[in-house]
């Protein structure tokens, strides 16, 4: 069900659905979108950079790098256009972090699992090591 709610872009009062800006910021961002579509489908405008595309159409360029992270324009179409790893900010083109930072997360998982597994064989090792001693009591 619809809730009542402020525009996290320019705080006017929507009903917050599916959407989650009103539909005047929804307008807006789908003509932004527009203005760069039409710019880089002219034919000299399409290696342009994000730079280029901010120059010549005025929209801001996280607006842009949002247009390809949503798949909106595809870097296979154009090939200069790409979006900032959400790691280390350095330029990709698909998914989320750059090669270099899934390398890092992918090592920083194998350490942890090499780290593990000596764990569990220093725990089986203390337990099959473990000496047992019985009690003598005396019955009065």
């Amino acid at each position: 069900m619809a809730e009542l709610a402020n525009c996290p872009k320019c705080n006017a009062l929507f009903m917050r659905g599916p959407a989650t800006v009103c539909k005047d910021c929804v307008k807006r961002e789908e003509e932004e979108f527009q203005t760069v579509y039409a710019f880089v489908r002219q034919r000299q405008n399409r290696t342009a950079t994000v730079e280029d595309i901010v120059r010549g159409t005025g929209v801001e360029e996280h607006k842009i790098r949002e247009f390809v992270r949503s798949k909106r324009l595809h870097p296979a179409q154009f090939p200069s256009l790409s979006y900032g790893c959400e790691k280390c900010g350095a330029d990709i083109r698909e998914g989320r972090l750059c090669s270099n930072c899934t390398e890092e997360i992918q090592n920083g998982i194998q350490q942890q699992d090499q780290l593990n597994d000596i764990q569990e064989r220093n725990k089986k090792k203390d337990l099959g090591n473990a000496t047992y001693y019985s009690m003598k009591r005396d019955k009065r």
